[in-house]
């Protein structure tokens, strides 16, 4: 889902689920390094750091500070995919979830 069709709440959360998935990844941590979300960023941390730069790019658009930045030079060695094409669900289902949550994401926007 474009990071531009989420609302404020849903951008911000999935702002900080990206830094847990990147702190578990990068630290080695095993608290949740078996989730199905954490699971399908393992050897795409490229493709982790653009999506951060996109809410980066999104939270600045919406006049937000961002004090959290990433960078690769802690990514080892074989994590640098820089396409995630794993998907825990269709669009099509993240937007029917999202309509029913009565939130103001744009679900018009968003690509099925």
């Amino acid at each position: 889902m474009p990071v531009e069709c989420l609302c404020r709440s849903h951008l911000l959360a999935e702002h900080r689920e990206l830094h847990a998935i990147w702190s578990i990844m990068v630290n080695d941590k095993r608290g949740y390094s078996r989730h199905p979300e954490v699971m399908r960023w393992r050897g795409k941390l490229k493709a982790l750091l653009i999506r951060h730069e996109a809410q980066v790019r999104e939270m600045r658009a919406r006049g937000y500070i961002h004090r959290s930045p990433l960078s690769m030079s802690v990514v080892p060695r074989g994590h640098g995919g820089r396409v995630q094409d794993v998907h825990l669900e269709s669009v099509g289902e993240q937007v029917r979830k999202l309509k029913s949550k009565g939130c103001k994401c744009n679900t018009r926007r968003a690509r099925v």
